[in-house]
């Protein structure tokens, strides 16, 4: 069991969407945290799953390899999820946007 959880790393970050508003100024953000949102980390027909926080944090221990992500909410517009793989060699901070669309 030690073994098995030893072979797990941390991949951390936030998530947002974005953008926000059709006109998007310099002073002001265009993008905002993602809350609650739940991201699927596939890898060999084994998915993984992390909520995010009110402020789109999320945190999960992953074996090393790569995956494909993504939202289990359905994308009705927009790019979805940025990016869509995450190789995972060790702990990582990976950022995800949620393209809205809004142009």
């Amino acid at each position: 069991m030690a073994a098995l959880l030893a072979a797990l790393v941390l991949v951390h970050g936030t998530v947002l969407r974005g953008p926000t508003k059709p006109v998007c100024e310099m002073a002001t953000p265009c993008s905002e945290p993602a809350a609650g949102v739940v991201l699927v980390f596939a890898r060999g027909g084994v998915k993984t799953r992390a909520r995010t926080d009110a402020k789109g944090r999320y945190a999960i221990k992953l074996r090393r390899g790569t995956y494909v992500v993504r939202t289990a909410q359905v994308a009705t517009i927009g790019r979805g999820l940025e990016p869509t793989t995450l190789a995972v060699r060790g702990p990582l901070a990976a950022n995800f946007l949620i393209d809205t669309g809004i142009r």
